[in-house]
């Protein structure tokens, strides 16, 4: 808002997505204050047109974090990861599980969510690494959830390890070698797409998002989040999808922003 009042030519990486949270009304009100649009795929690039964005300004150039994902071939050791967060130590060469679990800031039972997806979780009696909340409306009740279990049922948590964050790399080679991602984090969807991790998501917090094959979609419900994961892991890894990548999406970018004559002044473009 700042910038477009003061007449500031605006691009805008990942237009056009849809999901289930506030995410998605904020992404398309930053689309239509955004002079350049550099979307991930051609569904979200068909999107950004429907909203009367002048095509001459609208590129697919894949995801950078999917580019960062296809980069980045060094595994993480057990000593590495276990400097990070408290709890169970977990030996990255035997089949794990990665919990991503966030808010979903449009709805009140967050809490509850994460109770659900903690007993199922145990009930694997798998190896877990379990990443903490973001800071999203709603991520107090999901950590407080968290610690008290931790804390006074450790029985439930005596194979997790929590951690609440690791550098890029590190986390992009941990997706890589989960046995199944769990959860309703977007990486699951992108960045695993390319690496071909299976994944299970929870809820509606990416509901609508473009996901491919390796992705199965459950309710927040505890026996249908057990026998996904069940399904996943028997499955194993999927093929590389490209849905989401594009070769070389950073330097694409910096090409644009270079090359590309800016403006301030928008007008709505009339579709044919």
């Amino acid at each position: 808002m700042a910038a477009a009042y003061l007449n500031l030519t605006l691009a805008h990486i990942e237009g056009g997505d849809i999901s289930g949270s506030i995410d998605e009304s904020v992404r398309h009100a930053i689309t239509k204050l955004s002079h350049l649009h550099f979307v991930t795929n051609d569904e979200a690039q068909r999107r950004v047109l429907t909203m009367g964005e002048d095509p001459r300004y609208v590129f697919n150039t894949g995801s950078l974090d999917v580019e960062l994902a296809a980069r980045v071939t060094e595994p993480i050791n057990s000593e590495r990861l276990n400097a990070y967060g408290v709890g169970h130590v977990v030996d990255v060469n035997e089949p794990f599980l990665l919990v991503i679990q966030h808010p979903v800031t449009t709805e009140r039972d967050n809490r509850e969510h994460m109770q659900t997806t903690l007993h199922a979780v145990a009930e694997m009696r798998m190896p877990v690494i379990w990443f903490w909340p973001n800071a999203d409306a709603g991520t107090a009740e999901m950590s407080e959830s968290l610690r008290h279990v931790r804390e006074q049922q450790s029985g439930l948590t005596d194979r997790m390890r929590f951690i609440t964050n690791v550098p890029a790399d590190e986390f992009v080679a941990l997706l890589r070698q989960a046995s199944c991602v769990v959860g309703n984090s977007s990486a699951g969807l992108k960045e695993c797409s390319y690496l071909g991790t299976p994944v299970v998501d929870i809820g509606a917090r990416q509901q609508g998002r473009l996901s491919a094959c390796h992705v199965m979609h459950v309710p927040s419900d505890a026996a249908a989040i057990c026998s996904a994961i069940t399904s996943q892991v028997t499955h194993g890894r999927y093929p590389v999808s490209t849905l989401y990548y594009r070769a070389d999406a950073s330097a694409r970018m910096a090409e644009l922003l270079a090359s590309t004559e800016l403006y301030t002044q928008k007008r709505f473009h009339e579709t044919q």
